[in-house]
């Protein structure tokens, strides 16, 4: 494992120029007050390069395009307009592969062959009802509706609901890199672990996320962090080659026994209690994960997700 510093995170020239014009203060920040509330300043952090899929791509197909592009949700636009139709994310993935109500598709539509349904268009698992905000919204606005509606990642449309950018947890993260922030770790992480065992099947750790509603959890043996499976490392087993070698040759719950020890990546950064959030908000972007486990005394006490960073900029 390895305890982190934001001694060498990388930050963009321009989103920096664009960071310390909202915050330029060495001193612990109030960063509720500092939010931009001027209209069209969504802009000024959301991603404009965004990628779009069309309805009628396949499950897999857009399993395998947000693996290639490193993404965690895509938006589902009309391919002729470029209309929101809906989004859907790493979790609905999850919840197709076996954690949730999204498997009953593969159950009752198409007979328990998995095969065919990763094959099936993507509007049969994505989210049709969408949280989306307009180009002319605030940056306040953008921060307002990820906390009530809990939300990771928001379409931003024109007044005619075209896919114009999006806004991700990760684009207040980054305001929030490398800037004393005054708030410790241990205010904000998440005390409530759930953990898992390394020889827990795939299917389980899906069910696991899906009823607590993680992205991850934390791989322990006998009291010592192993490792982390995440909502990707499960879309990454689905997209590789590896699964579709077992549909052929054996039945579908012989690829959901699948231990995830074969999944977690073994390299793990962690920080501590009373580092400040700006710091772990800085080592997130440097190692591009959303979330670090939380030791004290050698002991695992909490995990702080960019979540958790997104919450403590509304208090």
């Amino acid at each position: 494992m390895n305890k982190s510093s934001n001694e060498n995170a990388s930050i963009p020239k321009k989103e920096k120029h664009v960071r310390d014009s909202y915050f330029r203060n060495t001193g612990p920040l109030n960063f509720k007050s500092r939010i931009s509330e001027q209209p069209g300043d969504i802009m000024t952090i959301s991603s404009n390069e965004v990628v779009t899929i069309p309805p009628t791509m396949s499950i897999i197909g857009a399993v395998r395009t947000m693996l290639d592009k490193g993404f965690r949700r895509l938006p589902v636009a009309d391919a002729g307009t470029n209309r929101l139709e809906g989004i859907v994310t790493s979790k609905d993935v999850v919840d197709f592969l076996g954690g949730g109500t999204r498997h009953l598709i593969v159950k009752n539509r198409y007979k328990g062959n998995f095969l065919a349904a990763v094959n099936g268009n993507i509007s049969e698992i994505m989210e049709e009802n969408v949280v989306s905000l307009n180009v002319k919204d605030s940056l306040k606005d953008a921060l307002d509706t990820m906390i009530k509606d809990n939300v990771g990642g928001i379409p931003v449309t024109d007044d005619d609901m075209k896919v114009k950018a999006i806004i991700s947890e990760k684009d207040f993260v980054f305001l929030i890199s490398g800037i004393m922030a005054g708030k410790t770790v241990k205010e904000y992480m998440s005390k409530n672990i759930v953990t898992a065992p390394p020889d827990m099947p795939i299917g389980n750790a899906a069910k696991s996320m899906i009823k607590n509603g993680f992205r991850r959890l934390p791989v322990v043996r006998e009291d010592v962090l192993i490792g982390i499976i995440t909502a990707s490392d499960i879309m990454r087993f689905l997209g590789s080659g590896d699964i579709f070698e077992k549909l052929v040759t054996g039945s579908n719950d012989e690829i959901f026994r699948v231990p995830i020890n074969t999944l977690i990546k073994k390299e793990v950064f962690f920080t501590g209690t009373e580092t400040d959030l700006g710091e772990a908000a800085s080592i997130m972007l440097e190692k591009n994960i959303g979330s670090l486990p939380v030791f004290e005394n050698s002991h695992l006490k909490g995990i702080i997700t960019e979540r958790d960073i997104v919450r403590s900029m509304t208090e």
